[in-house]
């Protein structure tokens, strides 16, 4: 015969200091778990919702990130005339030469400023993203304009439009800011190619081209002739390869969540633990009483147990709770290929809650296990003299 499930309700409600305390023991640690797992979801969210299947990234041979890499503007009229790359309706090429460099973005946080990522880009190459202006416009190309990433309109007062900011050879005055659907793209500034590499004295040399091709096919045969063409001597990436790759930005936040947590959680696993075994220790008679009313061993094993588990899911809930206000919000993290700050936005989704609360139930099982294993142990008399 089994213990219903009321019972243990009572008992919380009745201990409810003691099972509040422990709650919020236990809140605390899956709440630090909640939010490395926002962190983490937002920031791959980010890069996932970056790039194209169809978009190649042309680099410098060996080279991994756009901001090391060195491409030529002779290297790219070369590669322009593969077969294999989508045409505009001008019937040109859709191939874009860019020149990725970072700059400091002043910040009330960090009185240095932060590194963000500039890219000197041309029309055509904003064309080929998915991108939209969400106020303002775009920059005009020749002139000292820049658009900035929505994300970087949020977060920094340096970045609105009207302002201007001081890097190269002068003044850029943001003109609009684009809005990249929470990709990487918000995190980053555009202006006109051409300007950028003469303020920066890379006349000749720019960082990389995007090319857009026909399908997917296509694509793979466009990457083998191009490493293969000796003349060239690049590295061709897909394009969400190359912002997948990113995502190791994530490790260390990843670890030190992880390794914080797992510390917590022993505490909160050795607090539920002692709850439950003063819980045991009060509740003797009751254990006595239950026997000689004819529940079994397991019975009283199972409803400890799954009191313990109860007590630890009521933790998980206040967790989710408490986190859930930090969904959405916009923050930052460097990255470690760009050497730039790429802003996103943390995610508490449903799948987010989901493993806090199996966490918080694993929290329960090891703290309840004991515990419930002595109250079962416990015999008739022994229980019935106990005060």
């Amino acid at each position: 015969m089994a213990i219903p499930l009321s019972y243990n309700f009572r008992n919380l409600v009745v201990r409810k200091t003691t099972t509040l305390m422990t709650a919020v023991g236990i809140a605390l640690t899956v709440a630090v778990l909640l939010a490395v797992l926002g962190l983490v979801s937002g920031l791959k969210a980010a890069f996932a919702s970056t790039g194209d299947p169809l978009h190649l990234l042309v680099m410098r041979k060996g080279g991994n990130a756009e901001l090391t890499s060195l491409f030529t503007q002779q290297q790219f009229q070369i590669v322009k005339s593969f077969p294999g790359i989508a045409t505009g309706a001008d019937g040109q090429p859709k191939a874009s030469l860019e020149v990725v460099t970072i700059i400091s973005m002043p910040s009330s946080v960090n009185p240095d400023g932060i590194n963000i990522t500039l890219r000197g880009i041309t029309l055509r190459g904003i064309s080929m993203r998915k991108v939209k202006i969400s106020s303002g416009r775009w920059f005009q190309p020749g002139l000292r304009e820049i658009t900035v990433g929505k994300s970087l309109a949020n977060r920094y007062p340096a970045a609105q439009i009207g302002k201007s900011l001081h890097f190269g050879k002068g003044s850029w005055t943001v003109v609009g800011v684009m809005d990249g659907g929470g990709s990487a793209t918000d995190s980053e500034i555009f202006g006109d190619a051409a300007q950028v590499a003469s303020d920066f004295n890379r006349g000749d040399t720019y960082s990389s081209a995007l090319l857009q091709t026909t399908d997917e096919v296509a694509a793979d045969a466009l990457k083998k002739s191009l490493e293969s063409d000796r003349r060239l001597n690049v590295t061709v990436l897909g394009e969400k390869e190359y912002y997948d790759a990113q995502t190791i930005s994530a490790a260390p936040v990843r670890f030190l969540g992880y390794f914080i947590c797992i510390i917590m959680a022993i505490g909160s696993s050795f607090a539920a633990m002692n709850t439950m075994y003063a819980a045991v220790a009060r509740r003797a008679k009751e254990i006595g009483t239950l026997r000689i009313l004819g529940f079994t061993r397991g019975s009283i094993l199972l409803s400890f147990f799954l009191e313990s588990v109860l007590l630890a899911l009521i933790g998980g809930i206040i967790a989710c709770l408490l986190v859930m206000p930090l969904n959405n919000v916009t923050t930052g993290l460097g990255n470690f290929v760009t050497f730039s700050e790429t802003n996103f936005n943390i995610r508490i989704g449903p799948d987010v809650i989901a493993v806090g609360l199996l966490f918080s139930v694993l929290l329960g099982v090891l703290g309840g296990l004991l515990p419930a294993r002595q109250a079962a142990k416990k015999e008739i008399l022994v229980a019935l003299r106990e005060v």
